[in-house]
């Protein structure tokens, strides 16, 4: 794709390509191996394409992984992107963990959002991304035993040091959003959105209203939306969920033949259909799809250039209505 084809949004302050890039799938023990060459190499092709906008989390991959390979792949090429991260997954020293629910096989997570530990994770982060600042810095989820907005506040006291330049949140209600935004501007909202996951109503309204982006994670529905899932192997992070388990995946995959059909229709792929609903639901929505695979990169990219007029959009919306979905995803 020409770079110079790829639109741009704005997340808040933030001036990002209209689709990011997810870089979960670039590290192992997420979709199964891949090796850092290999990675590298997607990731560069993204930016290439006219990427401007990279997420990761220092709980993707181990030890950081996923931060380390970033930092080292745009050495020198830093001020092209906005890289966002994520923290409080990956417990510090001395941080308590503060379990919450989820609706993967293994039950829960652990989190801790303590004011105490915030500059540590970021500075880890800083390191093994390589940079001295963050463009965009998220709570991976709320704690359930510290109010965000405290958080949110440690944060702030990051953008007052130069370490970070942009609240984001993540995983967060409505409620969230507003009392975190009383604390500090938040930027963008990153929650689950995808076809198949819809958006919770209050969330999108109070996003709208208070002028914060969207970033849906897993709009691909963890690549299910491609149409090229079939099923998934232990060692894939989707061996846990519900939703991917063998019967479910196989009636999932059924049910989803006519939305796969409208997409042939329109002359897109299925993955190509579902980035540009999202990118049709409002101008402040910037999906992040991740992929190891440079041709699969490009093809989802030139999902911004697919024009859904409201006739369609509506065909669309109604299919999508009549196509319920078995089993639980991650929350």
């Amino acid at each position: 794709m020409d770079p110079q084809s790829l639109p741009t949004r704005r997340l808040g302050g933030l001036e990002v390509s209209a689709l990011g890039y997810g870089a979960v799938p670039l590290s192992p023990g997420i979709y199964g191996e891949v090796d850092d060459e290999r990675g590298e190499r997607a990731l560069l092709a993204a930016v290439d394409a006219g990427v401007t906008f990279i997420d990761t989390s220092d709980d993707y991959g181990p030890e950081g992984h996923n931060e380390w390979l970033i930092g080292k792949a745009l050495k020198g090429r830093r001020e092209q992107v906005v890289l966002a991260t994520k923290f409080g997954l990956q417990l510090v020293e001395g941080a308590e963990p503060h379990p919450f629910p989820v609706g993967y096989s293994f039950g829960e997570l652990v989190v801790n959002g303590d004011p105490r530990y915030v500059r540590g994770y970021a500075e880890a982060s800083l390191r093994r991304l390589d940079t001295d600042y963050i463009d965009l810095y998220y709570p991976h989820f709320p704690d359930p035993q510290v109010p965000l907005a405290e958080t949110v506040g440690a944060v702030g006291e990051l953008i007052d040091a130069g370490l970070v330049r942009h609240v984001g949140l993540s995983n967060v209600t409505a409620a969230q959003l507003r009392a975190a935004h009383a604390e500090r501007p938040v930027a963008a909202v990153q929650n689950e959105w995808a076809m198949w996951r819809p958006i919770d109503v209050e969330l999108l309204a109070a996003a709208r209203e208070l002028g914060v982006g969207l970033v849906p994670w897993s709009p691909l529905g963890a690549g299910f939306l491609t149409g090229q899932v079939n099923r998934v192997d232990e060692g894939d992070f989707r061996w846990n969920a519900p939703r991917f388990g063998a019967a479910n995946l196989k009636i999932n995959n059924d049910r989803f033949v006519p939305v796969r059909g409208f997409a042939a229709e329109l002359g897109v792929t299925p993955g190509q259909l579902a980035l540009a609903w999202l990118l049709h639901q409002g101008p402040n929505v910037v999906p992040i799809p991740g992929s190891r695979t440079p041709k699969h990169i490009e093809e989802n990219l030139a999902a911004a250039q697919v024009v859904l007029g409201p006739d369609v959009l509506a065909r669309l919306d109604g299919i999508l209505k009549e196509t319920p979905v078995e089993g639980a995803t991650l929350l």
